[in-house]
């Protein structure tokens, strides 16, 4: 395991070769909830085709939310990236490997629901 206090599009981009990851994870990343501030989401298309290219032949992509119409537009990038594959029919189950964060947890305590997507690659 290594950790990297940076900016994850550019260790993604310039840090990490292709094939190399096992799994990526990526929990309750910033919803962006304005419209005008969606462009500044972490999963975006070129984002996520970057992590897919990172991701060794069955390794995957598993990323959580508990904002809906983020959680949507996740499904809707990962299922279009060619390199990817769902491992659910939509929405994930919980993993019960995964932890709960600060942010699930606050978002639960609002009556938030959570979304898991797990992607493999191709």
């Amino acid at each position: 395991m290594r950790v990297i206090r940076h900016d994850a599009v550019e260790v993604v981009a310039h840090m990490i070769a292709p094939d190399s990851l096992f799994g990526v994870h990526v929990f309750f990343p910033d919803p962006w909830p304005k419209k005008r501030h969606h462009k500044r989401r972490l999963l975006s298309p070129a984002f996520v085709h970057a992590l897919a290219q990172r991701l060794a032949p069955r390794g995957y992509l598993h990323a959580a939310t508990d904002w809906e119409d983020y959680a949507n537009e996740m499904l809707a990038t990962f299922a279009s990236e060619p390199l990817l594959e769902n491992t659910a029919e939509g929405f994930a189950p919980r993993p019960a490997s995964r932890p709960q964060t600060k942010f699930e947890a606050r978002g639960l305590r609002l009556g938030h629901p959570t979304f898991d997507l797990v992607f493999r690659r191709r």
